[in-house]
């Protein structure tokens, strides 16, 4: 259990930074929970006006679901006896699920984080590359035909285990459907907007106080 104990806390540590928020302070733009959504992801920064914020959040939110699998593949997996060899890939799925946990329900902050879809990404970029970029993939197109940011993330997260599946196989699978099931809780708000017609499309956020 050690390796699984180590793959969960570096993955929650690396997850539960809050970029966002710190990026958005470190510019003078104070919190961002106080305007939009009130989260801390790429979206809600978006909204303070500041796109090279958000293009620097959706990152670093990416990156830190991508590392977090890589150092424990380095350092965990690759220094496992030979016992344990063989359930690497958990190991690894348990490092990249943490870091979307960490990210969602962040210790720091009273456990209200951001909704996931950077490092969704860069946990499947980590696990499976290919997988990864047909997320991104399903999002682009999704995203350009709809124009619903929400629409084109809940329908690459919905789509991520059918992949995952035939290019990885049934860990990446049953993983990638837990992060999902996450990633469709943490839009329920969305999902009722996009189902009343008044979920806001992309170009169209504005800045204003959270509710």
């Amino acid at each position: 259990m050690i390796p699984y104990i180590l793959a969960a806390l570096i993955g929650y540590g690396l997850g539960s930074i809050p970029f966002g928020l710190l990026i958005t302070q470190a510019a003078g733009l104070g919190d961002v929970r106080n305007i939009g959504s009130g989260n801390i992801g790429a979206t809600n920064v978006l909204r303070t006006g500041r796109r090279e914020l958000a293009a620097l959040t959706l990152l670093l939110d990416a990156a830190k679901g991508a590392v977090a699998v890589l150092i424990v593949r380095a350092f965990v997996v690759g220094h496992a006896v030979p016992a344990i060899e063989a359930d690497g890939g958990w190991i690894l799925c348990t490092a990249g699920a943490a870091a979307f946990l960490g990210h969602l329900f962040p210790v720091w902050l009273g456990f209200k984080g951001g909704k996931g879809v950077a490092v969704f990404i860069g946990v499947l970029l980590g696990l499976s590359w290919p997988v990864g970029l047909i997320f991104c993939a399903v999002w682009l197109v999704i995203a350009l035909a709809q124009k619903y940011s929400s629409l084109a993330a809940l329908t690459a997260a919905v789509t991520a285990p059918i992949f995952g599946y035939v290019l990885d196989g049934q860990r990446l699978a049953v993983t990638a459907a837990v992060l999902a099931a996450l990633l469709i809780y943490t839009h329920r708000a969305n999902i009722g907007r996009l189902l009343d017609g008044s979920e806001p499309r992309i170009g169209a956020e504005k800045k204003e106080p959270a509710p």
